[in-house]
């Protein structure tokens, strides 16, 4: 019972810091994880009518990062996929992110790409700072998009108005004035062939890495002996609310099967303004599974339920420094991950930074860490 590292949490962050430390290091690992199977929030299974599902919600894999690509390429193969986005607007399906196609059939118009970019500088507010979510839309394509594809679906994601949030929260998503519907615009856009699942079961076949599930850290951090720990739940957990909580969204999921070859017109439907839920997810469009049922998943936003999502708002900011400042006096002890470090990371995000960690720890360059073990 004694191991060179103690890993909580066994998705992408713990997972790939288990398997680098095991297959580069030969370090003996043990990872642990409250839920009763490996993956994290990128878990998928079978459901009971045999349709492969997400059980967290849809994930999309896209990266700019060669490194990280060739880095999984050693557990699992890819199908090429490229996700495409509707949102209802006016009793209309319309493409999200908002491009030239999506103006023109909101307004009726057949506007040229220069004429867009005109309209949006006319219709544009001058903001003197932009600091708020509700700053980064109306700068760039005035009130009246934002209050038909923005204002209520971040309020529903958020239950917070996007005048409360961060700018970071809706500057991810672009504004297009040409008529590219992708979603994401990554070099590398793919699904792990085999699915999620089995990629993190190979990552973690190694011989140095035990695997304990249905497990919390703290039922076994006295038990084990172990020389450094690697924490990827919430940081503010961690340190037993001693600043209070950190703010997170949790998301409740409502899951439909419906006898069909292919149930809604795009992978994705977003709804801003209608309905309690944000979005509804077809899941065989994502897998390109082959089965006489489809599974549609319905997405609600709470506060309540495992954290999915840290709020970026100033008071959360201030309060996760306070956290940060105690994990850095930590003797070996390392948080990584979304909820380690307090900020929505994709998943490619969270590998690169796992992957930084690893070498951090161990003093080695990226090309000793990205070796084949």
């Amino acid at each position: 019972m004694k191991y060179d590292y103690l890993i909580v949490g066994a998705g992408f962050a713990g997972s790939v810091a288990a398997e680098r430390l095991a297959a580069v290091y030969d370090k003996k690992v043990l990872v642990v994880d409250r839920r009763p199977h490996v993956g994290g929030n990128a878990y998928d299974t079978l459901n009971e009518h045999g349709v492969l599902i997400h059980q967290y919600g849809p994930h999309i894999f896209h990266t700019n990062s060669q490194q990280v690509v060739s880095y999984l390429s050693q557990f699992t193969g890819w199908r090429p996929y490229v996700h495409r986005v509707l949102t209802s607007v006016n009793g209309q399906l319309l493409p999200m992110p908002v491009n030239r196609d999506t103006i023109n059939r909101l307004y009726g118009t057949n506007m040229t790409e220069p004429e867009v970019i005109r309209y949006l500088e006319s219709v544009a507010e001058s903001v003197a700072e932009v600091r708020t979510s509700e700053d980064v839309v109306v700068s760039k394509v005035g009130r009246d998009l934002y209050e038909k594809f923005f204002r209520n679906y971040t309020r529903k994601q958020w239950g917070l108005d996007p005048s409360e949030l961060d700018a970071s929260v809706i500057a991810r998503v672009p504004i297009r004035t040409n008529t590219d519907d992708r979603y994401f615009t990554d070099d590398f856009q793919a699904m792990p062939d085999a699915g999620y699942t089995a990629l993190f079961k190979r990552m973690l076949a190694h011989p140095n890495i035990s695997v304990s599930l249905d497990t919390d850290y703290r039922d076994v951090a006295t038990v084990v002996e172990y020389s450094g720990l690697i924490f990827t739940g919430p940081i503010d957990e961690f340190f037993d609310y001693r600043y209070g909580p950190l703010e997170y969204r949790s998301l409740r999921f409502r899951y439909e099967t419906v006898r069909a070859d292919r149930a809604l017109p795009a992978a994705v439907i977003n709804y801003p303004n209608e309905h309690d839920y944000t979005r509804v997810t077809e899941f065989k469009q994502l897998t390109s599974q082959v089965h006489r049922d489809s599974t549609l998943v319905y997405e609600y936003p709470c506060a309540d339920g495992d954290p999915y999502y840290p709020v970026p708002r100033p008071a959360n900011r201030e309060r996760f420094l306070r956290y940060r400042s105690m994990a850095e006096q930590s003797h070996h002890t390392y948080f990584t991950g979304r909820l380690g470090t307090y900020r929505y990371y994709n998943m490619d995000q969270v590998v690169a930074q796992s992957l930084t960690l690893c070498g951090r720890i161990m003093g080695s360059p990226a090309a000793a860490i990205l070796q084949e073990g």
